[in-house]
């Protein structure tokens, strides 16, 4: 078995994984679009070039999203995405790239329980924890 997160942007699901390609070294896999879809399946005029289904790997770790429909877009709330990273210089690159354009919960430093974590809300308001676990741990 395996458990994927799979988000739902607000009409930014592209643009976030070009973003996550970018600064994660993720490699997306699939961006299909709506007007990709079958005829049976039509959507809007204005949601024709909007993401159906995208798919990114990320370090072999799978991450799926797609462009809600916006009467069932809802802002994330209630869970992080959680990148855990070996190296704490790598951790503290990715979360201060998480940050641009995004807002900080938690800046990036030691704490007990690892050699470096921080939270973050990116750009495209997806929340983010990332973490150095404690050498063992």
């Amino acid at each position: 078995m395996q458990i994927n997160p799979y988000l739902f942007y607000d009409s930014n699901c592209e643009a976030a994984f070009k973003f996550y390609e970018r600064v994660l070294g993720g490699k997306i896999e699939m961006m299909l679009r709506n007007e990709e879809a079958p005829e049976s399946m039509p959507s809007p005029p204005e949601r024709k070039k909007n993401i159906m289904h995208a798919r990114m790997s990320i370090d072999g770790q799978v991450l799926m999203a797609s462009d809600a429909p916006p009467e069932h877009f809802h802002k994330p709330q209630g869970f992080s995405v959680s990148l855990t990273v070996g190296d704490p210089a790598e951790a503290e690159r990715k979360f201060k790239a998480l940050c641009e354009g995004g807002s900080v919960n938690m800046p990036f430093s030691k704490t007990f329980f690892s050699r470096g974590f921080g939270m973050v809300v990116d750009q495209f308001g997806i929340p983010w924890m990332v973490n150095c676990p404690l050498e063992g741990h």
